[in-house]
């Protein structure tokens, strides 16, 4: 088996071979941290977790170290140092290098890995945090506690809420439920609640079982799909949950060996999707055992008596199993290797108690399966067949059994024979099996009550009574003493109850509840009729013992009366220490471990078993100096003896003397509260109260009178010393002024010899300055002078060169003018020519007008030579619509007259070729008005041109387009007019109309037309020659007249 010792290194590999497979029941390396030094020690490990990936294990000692294990890259590293112990530890899901650490001092911090940073530093809890959940999303945190469970936001490090519960019922786990937003708390009294996490609202609650199957829950577990909720505690039974149905579906039964199961934690697979089969169950003979909990078998087991196991933890990917040994170390297991090792089938072990869907709610109707015993390495044990027995739930048993049956599983009988065996109970369990003896209720809100009460006043300076070295140790016997005497005012009055309680103190020093709870216990059992005479001692119990020892011994018990030593000398002494003074470390366990294992007489026993067995050196002496140090302090005594003569003496005693008879048996405290304590003399007590308080109060006025008294002494004093301070400083000031004065004098003396001095120096410094200034003056004057030479030379430099560049100005300014003068006799002899262009043009423009209106005078005349014509055609027209009429008439008188039938038809084609004519005269008429609606659109455009030019020109001429559009109007109009065509006979005095009206309107046009050009000629000559009077004199042109 590899293994890996951390010493003192904060760095390192954590094996030099990665063993395989093949390792000695799967351990890859057992890890452990030493201190070499003059006192070599191994510091025990407490805690483990898996990140989310599962190959990266973090792990806390008790002192404080926290290490990261990275299983992949086979290195390890010290983190952090927290100088106290971690009750728990977690990794944070969301950022990966961040982690939750629980320390003894109930407070929650986040480190980082990497850094080694201190991430954030939570409070709020007032007990140890047992553990630490996170949600799937890594956002939020709960921690839980004994007494409280908080939420907290792992971005902001801030509580969000806080889960209280009653003093009667307090917490076992709070927890998230993976792959959902829920929240389930479990407590003491069994009920396990589920809490909406958005909102906090309770969502259900599960049913408590059947009377005959109620369990004390103590550890939990879920699948990793949230599906099934297994619970257990103080019983070889394991309760199987539906979340989903909320059901009772299965009652596992472990072998007989487990009876208790400390601790719970599911085995995840990559191919089961969550719903987890594998379960490991860490029991109270330290082994973890992994079964199915479908088919109830054991797959393998890890640890074993001899290398138990404290606490385990799996990964998330289901390859390792991390688990803290019960000597310190830490553990690393394969989960392949073991499950290699476990396929040989070994026989069933488990059996289902019950499935609850098929079963009813009557206790009296749970049947259970229970198997045989098995070997104890399961895979290597022979293949024998199960042997099974039906058995029923047994609700009455014998009160013999009850008696002897313990918490925690035990047993007394066995307990006793064991301790018969061996003498003493082994020092590893001897803490557990007191425990269960005097059966400790753990009331932690009732002891909490009691601590929260403080310091009790008869305990405040107990430092001076019992100087105890360490500070913790007396803080915490003044503690426990202040809760015995806040829950029965009688201890707070007894002198002999620290030594009483010192020894446990000492030996639970750690665990305050514990200690308290077993001094009560030994108070309540041990200490019967102890305070029946308060404040004498408890003359019937020493009557009681003196009764057995004159039995036993009546020649020691002579010896001691005839030195007139009593038995407040040789028995109280040994009873009010409980032996603390007379055994050492080693004997004292061992007595008290069968003192608790008996009846309380057995404590009585015991004390006069010691002392009959010292009787050899008591018969000797002679002194009540003797026999009172004899019983305080050691003796060279085998306390084996001693113990077995109180076996003897407990069955050797009659019963009449026995104080068996007198007192009662073992009754262990109550759960919840502690039971009233008030068998002593209340009014004694009371008394002493009062007195001690009255006492108290005058110790108090006269330490305050005493306070007042010494603050008006020293008050005295301290007057007394500065009036004195003052005279010899009124003394000390005379002195020093005689002193001074003498000084003085000495100091003007000196002082008139240097002011002689000075004005000699002053003098000579005088006829030196004077020197020096007028040497000074001369040179300054002469540096003046050439300062002015030079500025009058600078001037004249200056004044040459302004006069030359104002010279090349004056040239370059006339050269300028010159340009500028050619520039506008060339600009001027342009326009002129510009002008004389535009004036021929104008001249050119003014021909042309005169042209088109011969033109249109022309056009004019041809118009009314048409007319003629049209009118002569209507007249055409007119006679052929006279000549057609009579031919039908004609026609008609031909019917009869057949002979006329050929001048009918000559006549007829006279009238078609006549009709051929006029409609040959109709085309020429229209072509000659379309040539000359052309030529004038021709013209007009050629004018409207040159207006556009000169108005590019000059601006002038903007009318010239409107007058265009207009035209352009016009000649869509005219466009519009329908021409005339082949005209049918019948249609000829419409067409006739209509031909006259078109006619009209376009000679109205045309007479429209000119009369606006006309106008447009006029303005434009005048604009010509305006412009032309501007550019040049009037008088080097004649006066033109524009005549239409």
């Amino acid at each position: 088996m590899e293994s890996c010792d951390l010493g003192g290194r904060r760095q390192g590999p954590i094996w030099h071979r990665k063993p395989g497979p093949a390792a000695r029941r799967g351990v890859i390396v057992n890890i452990i941290h030493s201190v070499k030094g003059y006192h070599s020690k191994t510091i025990r490990f407490l805690n483990v977790a898996f990140d989310s990936s599962g190959d990266s294990l973090l792990a806390g000692d008790q002192q404080g170290n926290i290490y990261v294990f990275d299983l992949n890259g086979n290195r390890f590293n010290l983190v952090q140092r927290t100088m106290q112990a971690c009750t728990a530890l977690a990794f944070n899901l969301r950022r990966k290098t961040e982690f939750l650490v629980a320390l003894a001092d109930y407070s929650i911090k986040c480190f980082d890995t990497e850094t080694k940073e201190l991430v954030s530093w939570m409070r709020g809890h007032e007990s140890s945090v047992s553990s630490i959940s996170i949600h799937g999303s890594g956002r939020y945190a709960i921690t839980t506690s004994r007494d409280t469970a908080q939420l907290w936001d792992l971005d902001t490090f801030q509580r969000k809420r806080k889960l209280n519960v009653r003093q009667s019922v307090g917490i076992q786990k709070v927890f998230f439920l993976p792959l959902s937003n829920t929240i389930l708390s479990c407590f003491k009294d069994n009920s396990v609640f589920a809490w909406e996490f958005d909102t906090l609202h309770c969502k259900y609650q599960l049913p408590t079982p059947v009377e005959g199957s109620v369990l004390l829950y103590k550890v939990f577990a879920v699948t990793r799909d949230g599906r099934i909720f297994v619970a257990g505690g103080k019983s070889n039974h394991l309760h199987l949950w539906c979340l989903e149905s909320r059901k009772l579906i299965r009652i596992i039964q472990m072998p007989a060996k487990v009876r208790a199961v400390r601790h719970l934690e599911f085995l995840p697979d990559c191919f089961d999707g969550g719903s987890n089969q594998v379960l490991g169950v860490l029991s109270q003979d330290n082994v973890m055992r992994f079964i199915n909990i479908e088919t109830c078998k054991l797959l393998f087991d890890i640890g074993s008596h001899e290398e138990g196991i404290s606490t385990a933890a799996v990964s998330p990917s289901g390859r390792y199993i991390a688990s803290v040994m019960e000597n310190g170390s830490l553990n690393l297991y394969s989960v392949h290797a073991l499950i290699q090792e476990g396929d040989k089938p070994p026989p069933p072990m488990f059996k289902v108690v019950e499935d609850w869907s098929k079963c009813t709610s009557e206790a009296n109707k749970l049947a259970m399966r229970v198997t045989s015993g098995r070997s104890e390495r399961p895979w290597k044990s022979k293949g024998s067949k199960i042997q099974t027995r039906l058995l029923k739930l047994q609700v009455d048993t014998s009160l013999e059994n009850k008696e002897n049956e313990l918490p925690g599983g035990l047993n007394k009988k066995r307990l006793q024979a064991l301790l018969k065996g061996f003498g003493e109970y082994p020092a590893k369990y001897r803490m557990f099996v007191w425990r269960s003896l005097l059966q400790l209720p753990e009331n932690h809100l009732a002891f909490s009550s009691l601590i929260d009460k403080g310091t009790h006043s008869a305990f405040v300076n107990i430092q001076k009574e019992y100087p105890i070295k360490s500070r913790k140790l007396l803080r915490v016997l003044q503690r426990t003493l202040s809760a015995l005497a806040h829950w029965s005012a009688i201890f707070a009055e007894t002198p002999y109850i620290p030594l009483l309680a010192f020894p446990f103190v000492k030996l639970f020093q750690n665990n305050q509840l514990i200690c308290f709870e077993v001094v009560a216990t030994v108070v309540v059992n041990l200490c019967q009729h102890w305070f029946e005479y308060f404040p004498n001692p408890p003359v019937n119990v020493l009557s009681m013992m003196e009764n057995v020892l004159a039995h036993h011994d009546k020649e020691l018990l002579q010896h001691l009366i005839k030195y007139n030593v009593t038995s407040q000398v040789y028995a109280w002494p040994l009873l009010e220490t409980l032996f603390s003074e007379v055994l050492t470390r080693e004997e004292w366990l061992k007595v008290f471990d069968n003192i608790f294992s008996n009846h309380p007489s057995y404590f009585l026993m015991i004390v006069v078993a010691y002392i009959i067995c010292c009787r050899a050196p008591l018969l000797h002496c002679d002194q009540t100096a003797d026999f009172e140090y004899f019983f305080h302090h050691r003796n060279n005594l085998d306390i084996n003896v001693v113990i077995k003569e109180a076996y003897h003496l407990m069955e050797a005693t009659p019963l009449d003397i026995h104080p068996q008879r007198m007192l009662d048996d073992f009754v262990p405290l109550t759960k919840g509260q502690y039971p009233v304590f008030n068998k002593y003399p209340k009014f004694i007590v009371d008394y002493q109260t009062q007195e001690r308080e009255r006492i108290r109060q005058d110790e108090i006025e006269y330490l305050r009178e005493r306070q007042l008294a010494h603050e008006l002494e020293a008050k005295a004093q301290e007057q007394k010393a500065e009036d004195e301070a003052w005279y010899r400083k009124q003394e000390l000031l005379r002195e020093a002024e005689e002193q001074r004065r003498k000084m003085l004098l000495e100091e003007e003396e000196k002082l008139a010899e240097r002011r002689q001095r000075l004005a000699a120096v002053k003098k000579e410094l005088k006829v030196k300055e004077l020197q020096f200034l007028d040497a000074s003056r001369r040179r300054f004057l002469k540096y003046q002078q050439d300062q002015r030479q030079m500025e009058l030379k600078r001037l004249d430099d200056e004044i040459a060169r302004k006069a030359s560049m104002r010279e090349q100005e004056t040239a370059a300014t006339v050269q300028d003018m010159e340009v500028r003068w050619m520039e506008l006799e060339s600009r001027r002899q342009l326009f002129e020519q510009v002008t004389e262009e535009n004036l021929a043009k104008a001249e050119q423009k003014r021909v042309d007008a005169d042209w088109r209106l011969q033109a249109l005078h022309k056009l004019r005349c041809d118009d009314q030579d048409r007319e003629k014509r049209y009118n002569e055609i209507a007249k055409l027209l007119h006679d052929n619509r006279v000549k057609e009429a009579e031919l039908l008439k004609a026609v008609r008188e031909a019917e009869d007259k057949k002979d006329t039938f050929n001048i009918c038809v000559a006549q007829w084609e006279e009238v078609i070729w006549k009709k051929a004519q006029l409609e040959e005269e109709q085309k020429v008429a229209a072509a000659a008005h379309e040539h000359r609606k052309q030529f004038l659109e021709d013209k007009m455009n050629d004018a409207l041109e040159l207006a556009e030019k000169l108005q590019r020109e000059d601006g002038y001429f903007e009318r010239l387009r409107d007058l265009r559009a207009g035209r352009t109007e016009k000649g869509v109009e005219h466009q519009q007019v329908p021409r005339l065509g082949n005209i049918c006979l019948n249609d000829l005095s419409a067409s006739e109309s209509s031909s006259h009206v078109s006619l009209d309107r376009r000679r109205e046009a045309l007479a429209c037309q000119e009369r606006e050009l006309m106008a447009e000629v006029r303005r434009l000559r005048q604009k010509l020659a305006s412009q032309a009077r501007t550019r040049r004199p009037p008088a080097c042109f004649q006066a033109t007249k524009w005549t239409p």
